[in-house]
């Protein structure tokens, strides 16, 4: 019996001191949603997106900041609850150019600002014929071939209301002016309304010079009347590297 005894003081002795030590208060434990507060606190993936904006998204959905000397114009509020979304990107709407196959290009171009309507349905494949002549300031050559299909004009000559007024009198879908200044690859102009009497009720867009004049020259070289196109583009569903952009213009 006293050899047990003997033993037991010994174990008792060489015992380290930090497992005899007392608990803890509770108020130094950590508490045990502790853990949970901080992983909820962290922004994770979808946060990570929201802070970084526009950083985060890709190249062709960013248009970079040497755009227009005037802003690019946006749609009123009416407009923006009639579009559908994912049409329209930062103000812009794209189209592609389906034939020739020598364009088969996603272009870009900016809506009217306060004249025009919006495109409530997409159209796979529909005519973009250059109008003859090609400003549209009065009665057209091949008015025939516009009607039920969408017009390229050139700006110059008249306003860009009455463009858009003469198309839609021929039965045109919609009508895409194109710069006169066939090296202007940046600038897009904001179209407005002349006079608050008249009115369009199809949509009207703008595209960079230099975009209008590979199209139309492509035509030419073709001896085709009309290129077939697809609009407006949700380019959003597009993977980044299947985004087939014009070499010309700088996205």
């Amino acid at each position: 019996m006293r050899r047990q005894r003997g033993w037991r003081r010994m174990a008792l002795t060489i015992i380290p001191a930090a497992l005899l030590a007392p608990a803890p208060p509770a108020s130094h434990r950590p508490h045990p949603t502790m853990h949970r507060a901080r992983r909820e606190a962290s922004p994770g993936r979808e946060g990570k997106r929201a802070l970084l904006g526009d950083r985060f998204r890709p190249r062709s959905m960013v248009r970079p900041e040497r755009a227009a000397p005037a802003r690019c114009p946006s749609f009123p509020n009416s407009h923006r609850e009639a579009a559908r979304p994912g049409l329209r990107i930062h103000e812009y709407l794209y189209f592609q150019v389906l034939s020739p196959g020598d364009i088969r290009y996603i272009f870009t171009a900016t809506p009217a600002k306060d004249f025009g309507g919006v495109f409530n349905t997409r159209y796979d494949q529909i005519h973009l014929v250059p109008a003859d002549p090609p400003e549209a300031c009065g009665e057209l050559n091949n008015g025939v071939f516009i009607q039920d299909q969408i017009a390229l004009v050139e700006r110059g000559g008249c306003s860009f209301l009455s463009k858009t007024h003469v198309i839609q009198e021929h039965g045109g879908r919609a009508v895409i002016i194109a710069d006169n200044a066939y090296d202007n690859d940046s600038f897009y102009i904001e179209m407005i309304q002349d006079s608050p009497r008249r009115t369009a009720d199809i949509p009207a867009l703008f595209l960079l010079g230099r975009d209008g004049y590979m199209i139309r020259r492509s035509l030419e070289q073709h001896g085709l009347p009309w290129a077939i196109i697809s609009i407006p583009v949700n380019v959003t569903s597009i993977p980044t590297y299947e985004m087939m952009q014009p070499p010309w213009t700088f996205w």
